[in-house]
């Protein structure tokens, strides 16, 4: 078996108050951090452990303590825990997750926008749609529309419903 990667522990810059991301492999897989606004009689830092995608939803692990160094006990013993549920697969839907955001991020800040899914399941079929001539075509389109809409009539009309 090959070395394991680290937990790589960095401080969040954009974070009011300290707060560190813990990295595995390059995925963000949990953070520490300083409570801030709660009463004083509360535990000062929170820890959480997990990521999505990836990891199921509920699968993460969380909680509060004292100090830091109580917190980042609790996180590295949820670690243990975790990270022998998660496979490669699991850390590359993370990683896949993170680059398509980050790409659609710098699109729209140069004024783009991110391309139309492919049709197909789990798509936006009030946008798209397959005509029975077997090509996709926005629905939002009028000229696309008007190509296929002697088709689309064709079929209802040959059928009796939409395919």
């Amino acid at each position: 078996m090959g070395i394991m990667p680290e937990l790589i522990r960095r401080r969040d810059p954009a974070a009011p108050d300290e707060c560190w991301l813990i990295f595995y492999d390059g995925v963000r897989v949990g953070m520490i951090a300083k409570r801030t606004g709660n009463p004083t009689n509360t535990d000062a830092w929170a820890w959480s452990c997990g990521f999505y995608p990836g990891g199921g939803p509920g699968d993460d692990r969380h909680g509060t303590a004292t100090t830091f160094h109580l917190a980042r006990d609790a996180f590295e013993q949820a670690w243990r825990d975790y990270l022998p549920k998660r496979t490669s697969q699991d850390f590359q839907a993370w990683r896949d997750h993170d680059a398509h955001t980050a790409r659609k991020y710098a699109l729209w800040d140069a004024g783009k926008k991110l391309e139309p899914p492919n049709y197909g399941p789990g798509r936006p079929a009030s946008r798209f749609r397959k005509c029975p001539c077997g090509e996709v075509f926005d629905m939002q389109d009028p000229p696309a529309v008007q190509i296929h809409l002697p088709h689309i009539t064709a079929a209802i009309e040959g059928k009796g419903r939409l395919t």
